[in-house]
């Protein structure tokens, strides 16, 4: 089993969070001679690792640069996730957002019918790394039993999913590290209550509701 080489560092991350519950031996490395017993380990560990659903909210300016921006929303609407993009990739993504219909097929409308025609699937759409300010993102393509994993830069990959009515995925570090808080009160009302809620607790009562759960 081979992977992508920009999705090789994301994997290998994968494999040490593996390592450290004892599932894979410490010296086992990801590359294109992956041992088969791993690679389903590997790849069920894609899915299953802590990922956050955004929407597409809309296309902002750069007030300074006067690039585009395509901006991401989590489900409470308190963080969003800005990310910098080509004018055609802007326009691409305009164009569905405002339900407008080229009068022939561009590059992402092209893509979306051949998926089609060839029966495959676009599941869903992952942005799982951030590196050197560059994003990184998947394709998740499903044709039939077989799932495959394309590489494909955000804005590409955000106007085919919007093509397509799909979801967009991204992983929970990179929303920690690129994201913007929205509602500032919210968060800041959310920590007091933590706080409130802590202040609470005893330390005896804390260390017995780490061991046994809150009921």
């Amino acid at each position: 089993m081979t992977f992508t080489p920009i999705a090789e560092c994301y994997q290998q991350k994968c494999v040490d969070r593996l390592c450290i519950r004892g599932v894979v031996p410490e010296n086992r490395t990801v590359n294109r001679f992956v041992h088969v017993r791993y690679a389903s380990l590997v790849t069920s560990i894609l899915q299953a690792t802590s990922m956050i659903e955004m929407r597409v909210t809309g296309i902002a300016m750069d007030a300074a640069t006067r690039s585009p921006i395509v901006l991401l929303k989590d489900g409470t609407g308190r963080r969003a996730l800005p990310i910098y993009i080509g004018e055609d990739q802007a326009k691409a993504i305009g164009s569905v957002l405002h339900q407008l219909v080229p009068p022939r097929p561009n590059t992402h409308d092209l893509l979306v019918n051949t998926l089609d025609a060839w029966n495959m699937v676009l599941e869903k759409v992952v942005i799982h790394s951030l590196k050197d300010n560059t994003f990184y993102a998947l394709l998740i393509v499903r044709q039939g039993e077989s799932i495959r994993e394309i590489d494909a830069r955000p804005s590409d990959a955000i106007a085919i999913a919007l093509r397509s009515n799909c979801p967009i995925w991204v992983m929970e570090e990179v929303v920690a590290d690129a994201s913007i808080p929205v509602d500032r009160d919210a968060d800041e009302a959310e920590r007091r209550a933590f706080r409130d809620m802590v202040s609470n607790i005893s330390p005896s009562e804390l260390i017995h509701r780490s061991r046994y759960g809150a009921s």
